[in-house]
């Protein structure tokens, strides 16, 4: 689905606009645009398209994928099976251990969502030392990943050599992995970002595929000491520059955001994006509002991804209880995502999207008749909801509560304090 097929309704937008109960001529016109993406790599034959741009409801990112320390390719499966069952827009694989080729490959065949990658990682694991890689088997990287079906691929151009200085500013420095490899390359070879240098030819294997290009944000502040600084600014002022050469060479792209920002700098981090980058997709991580709850990111994050999302954000990338802790095993990315799936939607019910709220008006229903399996079905995580109730049940029992002949309660207010039971006796 690239921009050069943009004049026409292919069966990717047509499936988009059914997902948005829109005409598919408004999904047309956004890909013409380029504030619309449908990442759909021609290799990809299991994928189900989507669209990713603010005027769309909100999509929400999974990162899986093993480490040079931990996980293999039946594990990542688990976890892509997890992100996929709680209802994951995309996935990203972002392996940097053995197995990295196999564990794509593994994710490709098995995902109908869209895959994304951050190339420089396999470069890396290739060239074994950040001092080694060149730009050739940057090149080489992207067009086997490209080969292989993933629909879009996070790269960092806009990390240049003069940013370097203003990173050592920093309290945290450069927390991307992607840009920090590159400072450290260009700094040891006095060279200018190759994956800036050699933007060209990275379009043109992106347009021969149909990845999407998302323009990386390797200066993004990690820590709230760092959030809206002029390293992060400088960087986003370049990728605004490079949507704009995608956009002619007719490759679609999306630009990452910032990860750990304060409440009050949400909305003007959305509206400077909108403006230096021709509102092309917005695609944040969090953003995390505050530093000191180790355990809980993704509670932290998914605070910052609703207010990012109402302010324009096009897609959430996840944070799972693990953030700075550690890998992710599936239970966090169940984890993740849920929180996630709140997140994007309580911005879509404000941002009043088509039909956004059905869903909480069918469980109030449900709730109202004490319709217990009918609220399961329709919870965010069926599974979670029956596992609390049960629980519930079972607790009162244990401390002695008596048997009832129905269940028009819950175990916290019991049949005599119910206010749903009590006010439905209101003449």
């Amino acid at each position: 689905m690239s921009r050069a097929k943009a004049g026409e309704i292919t069966p990717a937008i047509a499936a988009v606009a059914a997902k948005e109960y829109l005409e598919p001529e408004f999904i047309r016109a956004g890909v013409a645009a380029g504030t619309i993406v449908i990442p759909a790599n021609i290799h990809h034959h299991a994928l189900q398209p989507i669209g990713i741009g603010r005027q769309l409801t909100t999509k929400i990112n999974a990162n899986i994928g093993n480490s040079t320390l931990s996980s293999c390719p039946q594990q990542e499966l688990a976890k892509l099976r997890a992100a996929l069952k709680y209802g994951a827009d995309t996935v990203m694989d972002l392996s940097t251990g053995a197995n990295i080729v196999q564990i794509r490959k593994l994710i490709v065949e098995n995902s109908p969502a869209p895959i994304g990658t951050v190339p420089v990682y396999e470069a890396l694991a290739r060239a074994k030392s950040a001092d080694k890689l060149t730009g050739e088997l940057i090149l080489e990287v992207i067009q086997d990943q490209a080969e292989q079906g993933v629909d879009y691929m996070t790269i960092h151009p806009g990390l240049l050599y003069d940013h370097i200085p203003l990173a050592r500013k920093r309290l945290l420095r450069i927390v991307s992995r992607g840009g920090s490899i590159l400072a450290r390359w260009m700094q040891k070879n006095h060279c200018e970002n190759p994956f800036y240098t050699l933007f060209d030819r990275i379009l043109e294997i992106c347009a021969a595929y149909d990845v999407t290009l998302s323009l990386g944000d390797g200066m993004r502040p990690g820590c709230l000491a760092d959030a809206s600084d002029e390293a992060q600014f400088a960087e986003l002022k370049v990728l605004g520059d490079l949507v704009r050469r995608c956009r002619a060479a007719d490759v679609q792209a999306m630009v990452e955001g910032p990860g750990h920002i304060p409440l009050d700098e949400i909305e003007m981090n959305m509206k400077k994006e909108q403006q230096l980058c021709d509102d092309a997709p917005f695609y944040i991580l969090g953003p995390v509002v505050i530093d000191c709850a180790p355990g809980y990111d993704h509670i932290t994050s998914a605070i910052g991804g609703t207010l990012g999302a109402y302010y324009g954000a096009a897609m959430l990338c996840y944070v799972t209880p693990k953030e700075h802790l550690g890998l992710p095993n599936a239970e966090d990315v169940r984890n993740g995502v849920i929180a996630y799936k709140i997140a994007a939607h309580a911005a879509d019910i404000a941002r009043k999207r088509p039909f956004a709220r059905k869903r909480d008006d069918a469980i109030s229903q449900a709730r109202a008749d004490f319709d217990w399996e009918k609220q399961f079905e329709l919870a965010l995580d069926p599974d979670r909801a029956r596992e609390l109730r049960r629980e519930a049940i079972e607790e009162s029992s244990q401390a002695g509560g008596k048997p009832h002949g129905d269940d028009r309660f819950c175990t916290m207010c019991g049949p005599d304090f119910c206010s749903m039971r009590i006010s439905r006796e209101l003449d």
